[in-house]
């Protein structure tokens, strides 16, 4: 069974969402009336029924509303995908029942393509009304949607994941200098090796996905929904992802990968890094500091050179002709 995992944090810049492969348990065929002790309700809309917990009604109701509404997703027949079962798991416990307990302990999300259903914790609170827990929940109804339209075919990871993502909002270029700084250290992994196994770390993971979004929102960028409808047709025609791509788009996946790092060397720089780099605006700040700071002095200085040359409110003589003034008063009015 293909899962896909979604980060807790959902987020931060992108959504992270990683594929593996697990085999089925009996609380993914068939889900209780209960998880982790707590009792859940069902609600049913045209396009999704939600299985949550009495804390979690209002948030049920708007999930509800939100994947009812749902625009075809881009390239993709407007019926897929079919009836969507959400499950929002109210702990961890209950998430990882529904699970197997076979994903990271960090995730906050999972799509389960041939169950049609998606699993979304509201544990540590309910993100999912924000506007990174639509994104979340539109990138978990997309796997579902691609899983649907391929019928059974199994797209590699990169692609899968990056469809998703550029599907719920598209690739943030705010952070490719992070991808761009790893093709240049070599430490970019290559797109076949992203199997479906679970990266080791969440570094990894998040390195994976960058790639995928990245690779596939330059695969789409000028072809758009057109161009991914043309190859998904021919992918279910071949039955087969690399004659399919080769014939839709001129090239192998490994000529694609090499035109791919070059536009992204090319289109994210080493000026592009810089200014997107905390130390970079670390050290601007301290460079605009001693600027100021050196202005201040000169201007202090320069302040002091002006009030030195200012004549005093009653200069010296001045005074001595008023005080002289007096000492005549006084001594006239003494005789």
């Amino acid at each position: 069974m293909r899962v896909s995992i979604l980060s807790a944090h959902g987020v931060g810049p992108f959504i992270l969402s990683i594929t593996i492969l697990v085999a089925a348990t009996p609380t993914q065929e068939s889900l209780t009336d209960s998880l982790a002790g707590e009792p859940y309700r069902r609600i049913s809309g045209e396009r999704a029924y939600i299985d949550f917990t009495a804390e979690d009604s209002l948030v049920a109701a708007a999930v509800l509303g939100f994947l009812d509404g749902q625009a075809a997703l881009p390239g993709l027949p407007d019926s897929v995908p079919g009836t969507v079962r959400a499950v929002l798991a109210h702990s961890l416990e209950a998430f990882d029942e529904v699970t197997g307990s076979v994903v990271p302990e960090w995730s906050g999300g999972v799509a389960i393509p041939r169950l049609s259903t998606l699993v979304v914790t509201t544990a540590k609170g309910s993100r999912l009304l924000d506007l990174e827990g639509r994104r979340t929940l539109r990138h978990e109804w997309a796997h579902l949607g691609l899983a649907d339209a391929l019928e059974g075919l199994r797209a590699p990871r990169w692609f899968d994941e990056g469809y998703a993502q550029w599907a719920s909002g598209g690739f943030r270029a705010m952070e490719a200098w992070k991808l761009r700084l790893l093709l240049a250290l070599g430490k970019a992994p290559p797109m076949d090796s992203l199997t479906l196994r679970w990266p080791s770390s969440r570094a990894e993971a998040e390195f994976a996905y960058l790639l995928s979004a990245s690779a596939v929102t330059y695969l789409l960028g000028e072809s758009g929904d057109r161009g991914l409808k043309v190859f998904l047709d021919r992918w279910r025609l071949d039955k087969a992802f690399e004659p399919a791509f080769r014939s839709v788009f001129g090239v192998t996946t490994s000529q694609f990968e090499e035109d791919w790092k070059k536009h992204v060397k090319d289109r994210y720089g080493w000026l592009f890094i810089l200014s997107h780099s905390a130390i970079f605006w670390m050290a601007l700040a301290l460079i605009l500091l001693l600027v100021v700071q050196v202005r201040r002095t000169r201007n202090q200085e320069k302040m002091a050179r002006l009030r030195a040359r200012e004549l005093p409110e009653q200069p010296a003589y001045w005074i001595q002709v008023i005080g002289g003034d007096r000492s005549d008063e006084d001594s006239h009015e003494s005789r």
